[in-house]
């Protein structure tokens, strides 16, 4: 029988599937695992199931031996595996693109919203007691609406933002991606690529990143980044931390670099920069950009399939490339 073994607690109907595929070792108390344990359920398992919250490098991965093996990730993005590494002790990798798409969408159409109306500030003002009644210049923000949105990176998650802000709210779409964007794609949604970075962030009043995490990606928004946005813009990540200097991005917003940001991901997650965590002009997540039921059991079964192709001793349904 196949050796399972799963990191994190999934939903009910998810894990059910997981269950029928084999004797599944998981945690009761759904804690992050130690790289000590981490490392004990890739030696003892045909399949291993991690999370975003699972970082498996080379302290983990060590000299292992995983010929033959299933690293069946739970998310989209690898940037928390040493792909590499993993793939050198012998295993093979799967992920769980297309399912979480539309869900991490929304999130990034609500941080620009959020961000842009004040929702957070004016929401604990609120509740605080601090709320004075209307008056004509209370908490003024920005408009979304036909305001110019940056995509920094053109993936699914990408084009399905652009879907929401160009159909739903009349903005403008600017795009950067490290390769041309086929036309019919920029179409769909009015969209215009522009040749540079940062072209894009001189231009747009929200700045959208949408690219994977890894060495290529990590800091692309640093400090000069930063100084090329308008000082009336805002950046949304619900990409990886890893993509801003969280340092950086701390003395841009303290010196009026920048309006605001959203994010959903940070660079040390759980932790977050203690800068942030007073801001007004800043909105924070813990993470939610796939936190729905719906996907996150689509995400489960995603694996289940994965899992289910490599039992079959056919090719993976979402191969790592």
């Amino acid at each position: 029988m196949t050796r399972i073994f799963q990191t994190r607690r999934w939903p009910d109907t998810a894990e059910q599937a997981l269950d029928g595929l084999g004797d599944v070792e998981r945690r009761t108390d759904d804690r992050p695992l130690s790289a000590r344990e981490l490392r004990v359920g890739l030696a003892s398992a045909d399949v291993f199931c991690p999370t975003v919250s699972d970082t498996i490098d080379a302290l983990v991965l060590g000299d292992l031996d995983l010929s033959g093996k299933l690293i069946a990730n739970f998310g989209a993005g690898t940037s928390h595996i040493d792909v590499a590494a993993a793939r050198a002790a012998g295993a093979v990798i799967s992920n769980t693109p297309d399912v979480l798409t539309d869900c991490t969408a929304d999130v990034a159409m609500l941080l620009i919203l959020a961000v842009a109306r004040r929702a957070g500030e004016g929401e604990r003002q609120l509740r605080a007691g601090g709320w004075p009644g209307w008056h004509p210049i209370h908490m003024m923000g920005k408009q979304v609406s036909g305001s110019v949105l940056g995509l920094v990176g053109f993936g699914r998650i990408a084009q399905a933002i652009a879907q929401r802000a160009a159909k739903g709210f009349g903005m403008e779409i600017l795009v950067w991606n490290r390769s041309p964007v086929a036309s019919d794609l920029l179409a769909a949604c009015a969209a215009r690529q522009v040749g540079t970075l940062d072209e894009l962030l001189a231009r747009a009043d929200f700045v959208s990143l949408n690219i994977p995490g890894g060495q290529q990606t990590h800091h692309l928004i640093d400090a000069g980044r930063l100084q090329k946005m308008k000082p009336t813009a805002f950046l949304i990540n619900t990409a990886r931390g890893t993509v801003v200097d969280e340092a950086a991005l701390v003395q841009a917003l303290d010196q009026g670099v920048i309006a605001g940001a959203g994010l959903d991901v940070f660079e040390e997650e759980p932790r977050v920069h203690p800068g942030l965590l007073q801001r007004e002009n800043v909105v924070l997540l813990p993470h939610l950009g796939s936190a729905t039921m719906e996907t996150r059991v689509a995400m489960g079964l995603r694996v289940a399939e994965n899992i289910r192709h490599w039992q079959a001793g056919e090719p993976l349904r979402d191969p790592v490339a």
